[in-house]
């Protein structure tokens, strides 16, 4: 008889040739546990997807409450669905001008229905994505990918596709009167936690408006309170035309979605109609977990507790070997400055029941980006293990 581990490794697409392969018993609040009743703190929240944690007990509920009523019932669009509207409409009362929401499956899908939108709206065919951006692996998305190391073996993709550097004023002028739209991560994620200038968000939004080119912003990582805020977007004197969500959206479950003003998406409904169409986008059930998710963070004080506790991570984490240490509230970059040590730190912290993580365009960084719920006493164990791998693996 084969063991789970070996069925996996022979049946489930591998997306690497070493994977991890922690085989899961179950999970609660901050922690993972493997079916040897370890535990693992996740200091990386599935890659920022359980913003509240493993299974926390309002979302749970609202779930489980969702099961017993109906599941799937037309594709999307088509029946008032009482969790699709619900959580519509308290998205809308957060997002003044941005009234429109179109539920998809996750942040690639919400990328694609994006590219569409705006290709449609504008009749223009050309996009304009920041170097080193990620947003995505389907092919629309793919294409906004430079460097293309994750990308070359796929091409062709899509043309027209142009990129500016984050937080580069200069580089603004190639958007003009052919782009359809700029797609910018408010923060820039896999880079390794790069926050934008102020000031050259405002010209971003500027340049597009002057230019008639819609500004989507990419917060699939940077929204629901990672960087102490809802939207990170909020901190910077802007509104996106087309915002997108997924990750932490659900609190778990799979949902993602892209918003923009209802002059603009109705575009998607007529000449022709079903001009975007989706079977599981805003399944019900996912959907009560997402409106559950969002009443939670709006209801406490989960997102004003951020800065604090980015305070002690930044305080705690002292060591020679940090180069520096990157961060936007509950999502940091440890700057090692070495993929190698990266690779041990990671391996010893996970020894340590500790998970973390690096980033798809820079090895070189430890990932930190906890659930919300992360108290003190995890916060300093976490940390803790951090400095003790690093003073054993940078000595090796």
């Amino acid at each position: 008889m084969h063991s789970l581990r070996q069925l996996f490794l022979q049946h489930v697409a591998q997306t690497s040739s070493a994977p991890l392969a922690l085989e899961i018993s179950h999970a609660e609040g901050l922690y993972l546990y493997d079916t040897h009743g370890k535990r693992y703190l996740d200091l990386i929240a599935g890659i920022g997807v359980s913003c509240l944690g493993h299974r926390p007990p309002r979302v749970e509920a609202a779930v489980r409450d969702q099961l017993g009523r109906y599941w799937h019932t037309l594709v999307y669009g088509e029946y008032v669905l009482a969790p699709q509207v619900q959580l519509a409409t308290l998205l809308a009362d957060q997002l003044p001008g941005l009234d429109a929401v179109y539920f998809v499956n996750s942040g690639t899908e919400a990328v694609e229905g994006a590219m569409k939108l705006a290709k449609r709206y504008t009749g223009r065919p050309d996009f304009v994505a920041c170097h080193q951006a990620y947003h995505g692996s389907t092919q629309g998305a793919a294409s906004l990918m430079s460097p293309t190391d994750f990308t070359l073996a796929y091409q062709p993709l899509l043309p027209g596709i142009r990129h500016i550097i984050f937080n580069d004023l200069e580089s603004l002028a190639i958007i003009d009167r052919h782009t359809a739209a700029v797609m910018v991560e408010t923060v820039q994620a896999e880079s390794g936690i790069r926050l934008p200038d102020a000031g050259w968000l405002q010209a971003l939004r500027r340049r597009c408006d002057e230019m008639g080119a819609l500004l989507i912003l990419d917060e699939i990582q940077a929204g629901y309170g990672r960087t102490g805020s809802l939207f990170a977007f909020n901190k910077y004197g802007i509104r996106p035309d087309v915002l997108l969500l997924a990750k932490g959206f659900g609190g778990g479950m799979p949902i993602g979605a892209f918003i923009a003003p209802r002059h603009i998406m109705q575009v998607l409904s007529v000449d022709p109609p079903l001009g975007h169409i989706t079977t599981f986008g805003g399944h019900p059930v996912n959907a009560a977990a997402a409106l559950a998710t969002l009443q939670v963070l709006l209801e406490t004080d989960l997102i004003a507790q951020v800065p604090e506790k980015e305070r002690l991570f930044r305080e705690l984490l002292v060591h020679p070997a940090i180069k520096e240490l990157r961060s936007a509230g509950l999502w940091m970059a440890v700057d090692l400055d070495d993929a190698v040590l990266v690779q041990q730190v990671i391996g010893r912290c996970m020894d340590q029941g500790l998970i973390t993580d690096w980033f798809l365009f820079n090895d070189r960084c430890l990932r930190i980006a906890p659930p919300l719920t992360i108290g003190e006493p995890d916060i300093r164990f976490a940390c803790s293990v951090i400095l003790d791998a690093l003073s054993m693996c940078a000595n090796q």
